[in-house]
């Protein structure tokens, strides 16, 4: 095969026939640990993406939290606020119910 000008005999074309088939088979092994590389890149970039995931859900846990107790604070100091002002509340009306009692009603003689 070396000489274009010569036709091609049966052992050229059986040599040829195992270099095509030793490059295939370099080739396919090439393939092969270039697809295994590219699947351990990817769980590598999997575990990574994963573990951000779980940082961010810890961190909206944390603001979550952080929210809820401050709400839970104003809610209850309006809790106390509201029952004090109940409290204010009854004792105007219960003063005012005493004046009302006093102005219907006649005092009481003594004997």
């Amino acid at each position: 095969m070396e000489n274009s000008e010569q036709p091609a005999t049966k052992q050229d074309i059986g040599q040829l026939r195992t270099e095509l088939k030793q490059d295939i088979h370099e080739l396919r092994t090439e393939m092969k640990q270039d697809g295994e590389q590219l699947r351990s890149e990817f769980q590598h970039a999997f575990d990574d993406l994963r573990e951000t995931l779980r940082d961010v859900q810890t961190e909206l846990r944390k603001a979550f939290y952080s929210f809820a107790q401050s709400t839970d604070a104003k809610l209850k100091e309006t809790e106390i606020a509201d029952i004090m002002l109940r409290q204010r509340l009854t004792a105007v009306e219960f003063r005012v119910t005493e004046i009302e009692k006093r102005i219907n009603l006649p005092p009481q003689q003594t004997q």
